[in-house]
């Protein structure tokens, strides 16, 4: 009786714990799903990791495109930089290449002219000694008429008698003349700044500073503006008025930088300090 309560006891205990162990079915499942939570981890940290390689290789990619940008605009900027200071050493050399020609010309007429004149002077001396010859010969000498004056015999007249004769009023009237006649010619500008300076002579100061004022407005690409500009300075210091004169000393050489008047201006203005 013993035994067999023992027995269903035994029994009961094997019932009761093969109810509780898992099948091969599920012990199956269990290592199934642990599988798939393992490879979804896996496949979600390769993921992730995936994508912070991304954004790290995009983050370096945009790095580097923007500094080439700057680079490549930095240089662009250079570049224009070179372009624009080419450009303003080509247009001082080209305006200085215009001024020296203008001077050059003008050293040319007046050359000429002088040349004219001691020319005309010979051609007089050759004529009063042929018409001595001719009277002594013939017994009587017949005058002769006066040939007619031309423009630039005019404007060296009167450019002779402000620079060699000191005739101030005399040039000035004579040049006055010539622009009256010949407005239009290529010696008209520098008649005008003789007339200043033929003023500046006779001390009329207001006067020279004026009419150096007409050749400055009118002609201001002209280099006589920029040695009318500067004998303007000069009148007005002869006036007492040193501030003006300094004035126009500055706007000398911030006008014409590269001439010589600009460099007699700077002199000028060392010597006031």
């Amino acid at each position: 009786m013993k035994r067999i309560r023992i027995f269903l006891v035994l029994f009961l205990f094997a019932a009761l714990a093969g109810g509780c162990l898992p099948s091969q079915s599920q012990l199956r499942l269990e290592q199934d799903q642990q599988e798939l939570k393992r490879r979804l981890a896996e496949l979600e940290r390769h993921t992730l990791g995936r994508s912070q390689e991304q954004s790290q290789e995009m983050s370096a990619r945009l790095e580097a495109l923007a500094l080439q940008q700057a680079e490549t605009q930095v240089a662009l900027d250079a570049v224009r930089v070179e372009l624009q200071s080419i450009n303003g050493r080509l247009e001082d050399t080209s305006r200085n290449n215009a001024q020296l020609r203008d001077e050059l010309r003008l050293v040319r007429d007046d050359l000429g002219l002088k040349v004219s004149a001691l020319e005309d002077r010979l051609a007089g001396v050759d004529a009063r000694g042929g018409s001595a010859a001719a009277a002594a010969v013939a017994g009587a000498a017949r005058p002769l008429e006066p040939a007619a004056e031309t423009a630039e015999e005019r404007y060296r007249k009167g450019l002779d008698q402000i620079m060699r004769q000191n005739e101030f009023a005399a040039g000035r009237e004579t040049l006055t003349d010539f622009l009256r006649r010949h407005p239009d010619h290529e010696l008209s500008v520098n008649a005008q700044y003789w007339i200043g300076e033929a003023f500046y002579g006779e001390k009329k100061f207001e006067n020279a500073i004026l009419q150096f004022q007409d050749v400055i407005q009118q002609h201001g690409e002209h280099p006589k503006a920029a040695a009318a500009m500067l004998k303007q300075g000069l009148a007005f210091d002869a006036l007492g008025d040193r501030g003006n004169a300094r004035v126009i000393m500055e706007k000398v050489r911030e006008a014409y930088p590269l001439s010589d008047e600009a460099k007699k201006a700077g002199e000028h203005l060392d010597q006031w300090r």
